[in-house]
């Protein structure tokens, strides 16, 4: 399932975020010294290794989505003797797939320990681990639309050798068969053309033919059993893909949430950065008053002095 859209939405999200936080900052420039943040570096390592690494889980699951039809493919040389790609070649894309994903986690893995040793605020680590759990998700779906691929071509390679025996077998009953059919029964003489001598099979026949039978019943055996742990198999990674549809569904309304607590948090910072600027306004207008008072205090006793 791709998951390349929710990414997209996630990043729409938080990038709203950031332009309503550089707007709040941009209107309150007088008291950006009291709150004690410098916004002005969006860009951060950390965003340019997690883009990093989202940008290559994109790039894997576009190859296997592009190769997905060849790769799968793996019975067509059955019907028309020809083969678009090799196993080699898939050989070699699971080995570059497998390389892929070991590289992507391990990269996760250290944008974690990053954040972890960091000291960083709350807020911001809150949002670094929202961030790499996203990604994680993203590879996750990348490795199951792999583990699905690798499963189908499996099973397809099973079924091509079951045809395969299948097709052997039967040439070697009909070979069996026109051999038989060539080989001329001989009548005896003594009697007349109406009696034939009747054939019949021979101890060591009925016993090749026992063995023969006993030998493609244990392999039809073998074959149905590998099928039904493929079938098994199969039914695992349906019921996988379940729970992490649920939990991707879960970590969407996650992200939800904190996207609602981070505007409403961005609504309170102004509000609280227009109560401090009211507030400066108000001291000011009292010192003026209470300045004004003692002047006029100082005049009055003045006056009352020289009266006197």
């Amino acid at each position: 399932m791709d998951r390349t859209a929710f990414f997209k939405a996630c990043v729409k999200a938080i990038r709203t975020r950031n332009q309503a936080v550089k707007s709040s900052n941009l209107t309150s420039k007088d008291t950006s010294n009291i709150l004690g943040r410098n916004r002005s570096k969006v860009t951060t390592e950390f965003g340019l290794k997690a883009s990093e690494v989202k940008q290559n889980v994109s790039k894997l699951k576009e190859f296997l989505l592009k190769h997905r039809k060849d790769y799968i493919n793996a019975v067509s040389h059955v019907s028309s003797g020809v083969t678009a790609m090799s196993d080699r070649e898939r050989d070699q894309i699971d080995q570059d797939a497998q390389t892929f994903i070991r590289t992507c986690s391990t990269a996760i893995q250290s944008l974690k320990d990053g954040v972890v040793s960091q000291k960083n605020s709350e807020q911001v680590t809150e949002h670094r681990c929202n961030v790499l759990e996203v990604l994680e998700k993203y590879l996750k779906a990348a490795c199951k639309l792999y583990s699905e691929q690798r499963a189908i071509r499996v099973k397809r390679v099973v079924d091509k050798k079951r045809i395969s025996r299948l097709q052997c077998d039967n040439k070697k009953q009909s070979g069996r068969t026109m051999e038989m059919n060539d080989n001329p029964i001989t009548s005896n003489p003594t009697h007349d053309g109406i009696n034939d001598v009747e054939h019949e099979f021979t101890p060591e026949e009925l016993q090749t033919f026992e063995q023969e039978n006993k030998r493609i019943f244990d392999e039809m055996n073998s074959l149905a059993n590998e099928v039904r742990n493929i079938e098994g198999r199969v039914v695992e990674i349906a019921k996988l893909q379940e729970v992490f549809s649920e939990k991707v569904l879960e970590q969407t309304k996650q992200i939800d949430h904190v996207y609602e607590t981070t505007v409403k948090t961005t609504e309170n910072v102004k509000d609280g950065n227009e109560n401090i600027r009211e507030a400066i306004k108000n001291n000011a207008s009292f010192r003026v008053w209470i300045l004004f008072f003692l002047v006029m205090c100082s005049f009055s006793l003045l006056f009352l002095d020289w009266y006197s």
